[in-house]
């Protein structure tokens, strides 16, 4: 199975079976692609194929169907794009270029200098030749890197179509769901619309509309009162709300389907980057760069051999007066100078626009890269999009059930008006239906009484006859006297507590305003199915009593009885029971229009997608009003095809008529001729039989033997003539038998002419010259028209029975004349038997061939089919004959080219076999010396210089690939030399850096751990300045830095709190300790802060005035009250601030682990 990646276009084949299981394919992927197992995509047309499932059932493995492998790591969008392509470059391997320097050949030592140029020539060919080989095979590496570039971008058009086409399946399937979304959100929409548009009016409606009197009440007036109009109302707003807000969300999807539709149609409507047709057919045009290559190689080697053989040829005849060599040089210099300056150029030229078609698919394989990265992560983000689409139509179609939901108590509203008329309609129903019952039960009791009194007097009838010859008493006994039994129909009387309205007050209770304008009855939409169902239920006709079974023998009695019958029971009439049953079936179809829906609108299709989650009734509702629009159409259909059959068969029955009628004129024209003929021969007859008479004394015995004759012959004798199969008439209006009728008529009627005319014309031979005057009498002896009915067609057929025509002698009857017409008659009635025989004969013959020749036509028939089955399997046989022949010559020139191939690859794995044989005897030298066991690693140098050395020394062939080797051995031996020796200085250097090393780790350590001391120090030190030492507000306990100001009080530092100074008693323990010599600040941790305000001293009249409790005053006081003056001066402003300037005097304690060092 063939795997492509769509990523870059590689593909993979894998050895799989029908059983295998999806997941093993993708673990046998991440080895070959990296791509791991939760990354892998497979995609096979619109399947994509599942972990646990197998190949099987996707139809897998199929030469037909490719599979794709998407990597879902490179489909997120923030994904980098895939780096940039660059296949290896190949580059030519040029051989060196030979030195004018040589030694060793032959030649090089002659004296003539036209011998000493033919080395140089063969070894300049041979560099050509070289040279063109190493660019020919750089170029078809080149040429094949290019097609592989192509198949990778082909591979990844496929996996875009394949990724295309699997978005465009989803697709589909989400626009088609969205469009049925819109087609219902449309039709509910609408319906909800009008529903809060004309809430109103269906109040209005309701309370216009006045209930019937007996339904009145005192808070019951109309239908409107009939419902709560405060919570309707406010149920109604409840819906418009929900609606608006409803339809606000569905415009909003809208918008974003546009956009969805947007992204998906540019997506489609993208252009390829890369024209991958031009490129096959530049790359095909290219080709022919390495066939001008291939020919230039070719040319190159055949002057090397041509070069070769004339070094050769002059080695061999070096002391020939024969050979000229400066011929030999004289050719050579213009073959070389087309090497030089054409063949090599060229294949350069050609190599280099291989080399530029290399670049332009590198950078067509970049371009589809980035592309088919771009695209997909569109398709990526597109099946995102259509997957959140989808989720949100589930959520809409949800909130579309609910705002059915909501909206269902307003459908009750408009069907409030509606069902109270299907109320009204099926109480006039159900009157109607008791008026029916009742009066289809009176006219069964009626019907069978007049059968009771039909079977009563023909009772009587019986016993008054028989009674005249039985006793009484015996037909007492047999039970004869017994009559049947009254018929009483009892019916109890039922729905009495129906309003007491009629059909026609309908409209007075409940108008059609109060309904709306009902469906027209005549649409093909109309639901007439409970109107049909009740006519069909009813079993009424208009016949009256259908429904009740009649018994063939007394249906003209009962007929006849309700004839006589004129009294009837009381609402029991044909015409009551019809009017009944017409208001029941009307009022029925009333209720039957009312309960119908006025939103509902059939649509094609609806009948087959009704939603599952709404209500039963509605549903079950629609679906028969779908089945009954289905069937009327059908019969609709029927009617109109049997309405054009109808039309088609009274054409043909007109035409027939036609001419049926014509054929009636003919007949009766005929009749009419043949009646005047009859006419004629009635005349001759009344002739004759007056003739007759006169001679009856004369002649009668000769008249009776004539009489006999004439009555024995028909028209086969002499003068008899049956009309019957001549005027006979076949079946009417049948052309072709009446035709038939015809030509025998008119054949007898020949016959018998020319029948009559041979006989007058022997009774003129026998020399009667008195019958010339008189040539006879037409006796008609007898002449029938006889009607035979005619089963088939009902018509009559006239026919005549028989003519027979007499010819006889006027005057006398000659006896020789009698005897000769004997004798003819004898003679004619042997014919005729023997005729009859033969007759009979021929006709069991034909009989006997008609059976061998059906038999035949039967053995024919089937030869004939079995003929065409026969040269059916011959033309199949020629054609796969035909096609054996295509398939055997295709089969021989394909053996023909294994068979080419085949010894080209013989050849070529013989001189193989005979290069690894020698290359194998090579390694096995290698291997021995590197395999043998030594001391250091100088020896194994040792050895494989004298390897190369006794490879230099062994006589092997002049070839290519012995020089390479022999050459690799050398170098080989030389840098393992060096490696030797570097490995000898490493290890030197090695022991000196271990020392070095020792002692620098030492001191790296000891000076580690001073520093992890300094920093460990240094970072305590800073984190307690940082975290104690407050600069922005003071807290108790914590620390403070005071400076002295220009007064030289000790003031705060503080950014944002200033007047902040240090109390006495703390400078005072300062001092006692000692400060530092040069510090000029005070760091204490803060105790106690006290807050003053700056105000004025108060006077000294005041202070030495007397209080009211008898304080004493005076003089005697007088220098206490001085101190205190200037004491309480002091406390209350002692830093000489503005008055009612707030300060604070801060008390601190000293902190011993703190250097004043930190703080500078």
């Amino acid at each position: 199975m063939l795997i492509h990646v769509a990523e870059n276009g590689q593909s993979f084949e894998l050895e799989c079976q029908s059983m295998t299981i999806v997941e093993v394919v993708q673990n046998c992927l991440v080895s070959l692609t990296g791509i791991p197992v939760h990354d892998q995509m497979l995609i096979c047309g619109d399947a994509r194929l599942e972990s646990q499932r197998s190949l099987g059932s996707y139809k897998l493995p199929s030469e037909g169907r490719h599979v794709f492998l998407f990597n879902r790591s490179r489909l997120v969008a923030d994904c980098p794009p895939p780096p940039l392509e660059d296949p290896e470059i190949v580059v030519a391997v040029l051989p060196a270029a030979p030195s004018s320097v040589h030694g060793g050949h032959p030649l090089d030592e002659a004296s003539d200098p036209a011998l000493k140029a033919l080395p140089s020539y063969k070894r300049q060919f041979k560099y050509h030749f070289q040279k063109g080989h190493a660019i020919f095979t750089a170029s078809q590496m080149r040429l094949d890197t290019c097609r592989r570039l192509l198949r990778e971008q082909q591979v990844q058009e496929m996996a875009l179509e394949t990724a295309c086409g699997n978005i465009n399946f989803y697709y589909k399937i989400i626009d088609h769901a969205f469009s049925d979304f819109l087609k219902h959100f449309g039709r509910q929409h609408k319906q909800h619309s009008d529903l809060l548009v004309n809430f109103e009016r269906y109040l209005e409606r309701l309370k216009a509309c006045k209930l019937h009197p007996s339904l009145q009440s005192e808070t019951r007036k109309s239908l409107l009162d009939c419902v709560k109009q405060a919570s309707l109302r406010k149920w109604a707003e409840d819906c418009a709300f929900s609606h608006k807000q409803f339809g606000a969300k569905v415009t909003e999807l809208k918008i974003v389907y546009v956009d969805l539709q947007h992204n998906v149609q540019s997506l489609f409507s993208l252009l390829p980057v890369v024209n991958l047709q031009d490129l096959e057919d530049t790359i095909e045009d290219h080709v022919r760069f390495t066939e001008e290559q291939a020919s230039i190689i070719q040319s190159l080697s055949k002057d090397v051999n041509t070069v070769k053989k004339l070094v050769d040829d002059c080695v061999s005849s070096q002391f020939s007066t024969s050979l000229r060599p400066h011929d030999a040089v004289s050719a050579l210099g213009p073959m070389y100078d087309v090497h030089d300056k054409s063949h090599l150029p060229r294949i350069e030229a050609c190599d280099f626009e291989l080399q530029s078609l290399l670049e332009y698919c590198k950078k067509s394989k970049n371009a589809m890269n980035l592309c088919i990265h771009t695209r997909l992560q569109n398709v990526a983000a597109l099946q995102s999009n259509i997957r959140d689409m989808r989720n949100q139509l589930a959520v809409f179609k949800e909130a579309m059930a609910r705002q059915d939901e909501i909206f269902q108590e307003l459908k009750k509203v408009r069907r409030v008006g509606p069902s109270y008329k299907a109320c009204l309609a099926e109480v006039v129903r159900r009157r109607a239906h008791m008026k029916l019952y009742m009066g289809q039960a009176g006219q069964l009791a009626e019907k069978l009484a007049r059968k009771r009194e039909v079977e009563v007097g023909r009772r009587e009838e019986f016993l008054r006859f028989q009674s005249m010859y039985i006793p009484r008493e015996v037909l007492q006994a047999m039970g004869l006297f017994e009559v049947p039994s009254q018929c009483v129909v009892n019916i109890a009387p039922f729905d009495t507590n129906l309003l007491d309205i009629d059909i026609s007050d309908l409209e007075r209770y409940a108008p059609e305003s109060l309904v709306g304008r009902l469906p027209k009855a005549s649409g093909p939409d109309f639901n007439m199915k409970g109107m049909s169902h009740s006519l069909s239920d009813s079993g009424f006709q208009s016949g009256g009593g259908s429904d009740v079974s009649r018994d063939a023998g007394d249906g003209e009695d009962l007929e006849a009885s309700e004839e006589i019958v004129d009294d009837e029971i009381a609402g029991t009439s044909k015409l009551e029971v019809e009017n009944a049953w017409l208001k029941s079936e009307l009022a029925s179809a009333v209720a039957m229009l009312c309960n119908l829906d006025p939103d509902f609108e059939l649509e094609e299709g609806e009948g087959d997608n009704q939603d599952p989650e709404r209500g039963g009734g509605e549903a079950e509702r629609l679906g028969e009003v779908h089945t009954a629009a289905q069937r009327t159409a059908e019969a609709l259909h029927l009617k109109d095809e049997y309405a054009k059959h109808l039309h088609s068969m009274l054409a043909m029955r007109q035409a027939q008529c036609g001419s049926y009628e014509k054929r009636i004129r003919e007949l009766e024209q005929r009749l009419a001729e043949q009646h005047m003929q009859l006419q004629k021969f009635a005349s001759v007859e009344d002739h004759q039989n007056d003739h007759d008479q006169n001679h009856e004394q004369t002649g009668g015995n000769a008249q009776e033997k004539q009489a006999d004759s004439s009555e024995t012959s028909g028209l086969t004798g002499t003068s008899t003539v049956r009309m019957q199969s001549g005027l006979g008439l076949s079946e009417p209006m049948d052309e072709g038998v009446t035709s038939n009728a015809q030509a025998s008529s008119s054949t007898s009627v020949v016959g018998q002419t020319d029948f009559i005319s041979t006989q007058r014309g022997a009774g003129k031979e026998a020399g009667d010259e008195t019958m010339s005057d008189i040539s006879g009498t037409k006796h008609i002896e007898e002449a029938r028209i006889v009607q035979m009915p005619r089963e088939e067609q009902g018509a009559d057929v006239v026919r005549v029975d028989a003519v027979h025509i007499t010819v006889r002698p006027q005057g006398y009857v000659a006896d020789k004349d009698v005897e000769q017409t004997e004798a003819f008659l004898r003679e004619r009635k042997d014919e005729l038997s023997a005729l009859q025989i033969s007759l009979e004969e021929k006709v069991s013959l034909l009989a006997a061939t008609d059976e061998r020749l059906k038999a035949a036509l039967v053995e024919i028939d089937q030869l004939h089919a079995e003929l065409n089955g026969n040269a059916d399997m011959l033309s199949e046989c020629q054609m796969n004959c035909a096609h054996l022949e295509n398939r055997l010559h295709d089969a021989r020139e394909e053996a023909r080219t294994n068979l080419c191939a085949s010894d080209r690859r013989a050849a070529e794995y013989n001189a193989l076999r005979a290069s690894s044989v020698r290359l194998r005897g090579l390694m096995e030298r290698l291997r021995s010396c590197i395999t043998a066991p030594v001391g250091n690693p100088s020896s194994f140098a040792d050895s494989l210089r004298s390897l190369a050395g006794s490879l230099s020394s062994v006589s092997m062939n002049d070839t290519g690939e012995d020089n390479e080797f022999r050459t690799a051995i050398r170098i080989l031996a030389d840098r393992v030399g060096n490696l030797v020796q570097q490995r000898a200085e490493l290890m030197e250097r090695c022991t000196v850096a271990e020392t070095n090393q020792a002692r620098l780790n030492k001191e790296f350590e000891n000076q580690t751990e001073m520093l992890k001391t300094l920093y460990s120090k240094r970072k305590s030190d800073k984190q307690a300045s940082q975290e104690k030492i407050c600069f922005t507000r003071f807290d108790v306990h914590g620390l403070a830095v005071f400076l002295p100001n220009a007064n030289g009080y000790y003031e705060a530092m503080n950014h944002n709190c200033p007047h902040y100074y240090l109390s006495g008693e703390s400078i005072a323990l300062f001092q006692e300790q000692g400060l530092p010599s040069g510090t000029p600040y005070i760091v204490g941790q803060i105790v106690h802060i006290d807050c003053k305000v700056a105000n004025l001293a108060p006077s000294p009249c005041l202070s030495s005035s007397s209080t009211s409790d008898g304080s004493p005053t005076g003089s005697e006081h007088g220098s206490t009250m001085a101190v205190q003056t200037h004491s309480t001066r002091a406390n209350l402003n002692p830093y000489g601030l503005p008055l009612g300037t707030e300060f604070f005097v801060v008390t601190v304690a000293m902190v011993p682990d703190l250097f004043p060092a930190t703080f500078t």
